[in-house]
């Protein structure tokens, strides 16, 4: 527009003053003009400053993050921090980062802030590996030979005093939400199927043996068929006394034990994390409710959706369950 005016007669200090710009730039746009004409003219993305990294350097950024643990750098950190990325860039390639740009060069690389997985060490890779590959598809098939129903089987305790989860505020104001001073804590046990199938138990007592082969009777009545019971190695789970009681089913109920310190393997997880998400975390108790009246209620309502308790079975940690 600027140019056109000069064309049409204006003066070009006069134009560029009424666009509030530097005065050389009408003249640098005028020489542009008379040489390229108006495709010259055209804006053009500003390049910006040069990368301080090369696109292998960057691949090599990726790979030392990626599935690894900064402690196996020298770090005395067990999690990615852009300070310790900034450090690490330093050590590798002599190049310092600022913060900020840390944080541009992660988003580049596909890599974002996550909340990570608790693993631990005491964990058997090779049995875990044998569970999914040979231990579980064998049940199944087994189950689908006799007419049996496999279930998965977990205990947890809930608190009224949950860590709450988010919410929004003003900056530097933190919310308060109301709710009881008098701490409640119950205990369930929950089982489930791939087919939808659900049932729980709520306790109060402590989980021994006696408990556990008392809720087992409770399971298994009124159901037909062989039933595959898989959970963790709780040492109620394996007490004398149980092993006794299953042996007297004669083949109505089996144990399967997951490999150890292996939660994620169980589809049953998801119904904890479920009750994190929709219980009382996010809607504290009211005054005067009771915490077993409240999970008996949230429990019973996951037993009426047997399309959510078929999705438990999709995530990817249990994805084995329906292969």
């Amino acid at each position: 527009m600027a140019v056109q005016r000069v064309r049409e007669g204006e003066k070009p200090s006069a134009v560029i003053k009424s666009y509030g710009l530097c005065r050389t730039s009408i003249y640098r746009w005028l020489r542009a003009e008379k040489r390229g004409g108006a495709e010259a003219l055209k804006a053009s993305r500003h390049p910006g400053p040069k990368r301080k990294l090369t696109a292998k350097q960057m691949r090599q950024v990726a790979r030392f993050i990626n599935g690894k643990d900064p402690r196996q750098y020298g770090f005395d950190f067990g999690l990615w921090t852009r300070r310790i990325i900034a450090e690490l860039v330093e050590s590798k390639f002599g190049i310092r980062f600022a913060l900020s740009s840390v944080g541009a060069l992660l988003y580049e690389l596909g890599i974002t802030p996550q909340k990570p997985l608790r693993r631990a060490y005491e964990r058997d890779p090779k049995a875990i590996r044998q569970w999914i590959e040979g231990t579980y598809p064998g049940l199944k098939a087994r189950a689908h030979r006799t007419g049996g129903r496999i279930f998965f089987l977990d205990e947890a305790g809930i608190r009224s005093d949950a860590v709450l989860g988010r919410t929004w505020a003003p900056r530097g104001k933190t919310p308060e939400v109301a709710t009881s001073g008098q701490r409640q804590s119950v205990n369930a046990i929950p089982a489930v199927s791939p087919r939808g199938e659900f049932w729980y138990q709520i306790y109060t007592e402590r989980l021994n043996a006696t408990a556990f082969m008392q809720f087992l009777q409770r399971f298994i009545k009124g159901r037909n068929g062989p039933i595959y019971l898989v959970l963790d190695g709780h040492p109620s789970h394996r007490a004398k006394l149980v092993q006794q009681y299953v042996a007297s089913l004669k083949g109505k109920l089996e144990l399967h034990f997951l490999p150890g310190y292996s939660p994620e393997l169980n589809p049953d997880e998801f119904v904890w994390n479920h009750l994190k998400r929709e219980g009382v975390s996010k809607k504290p108790l009211q005054k005067n409710e009771s915490l077993r009246a409240r999970v008996e209620f949230d429990l019973l309502a996951i037993k009426k959706r047997p399309a959510l308790i078929r999705s438990f079975f999709l995530a990817p940690s249990v994805a084995y369950t329906a292969a």
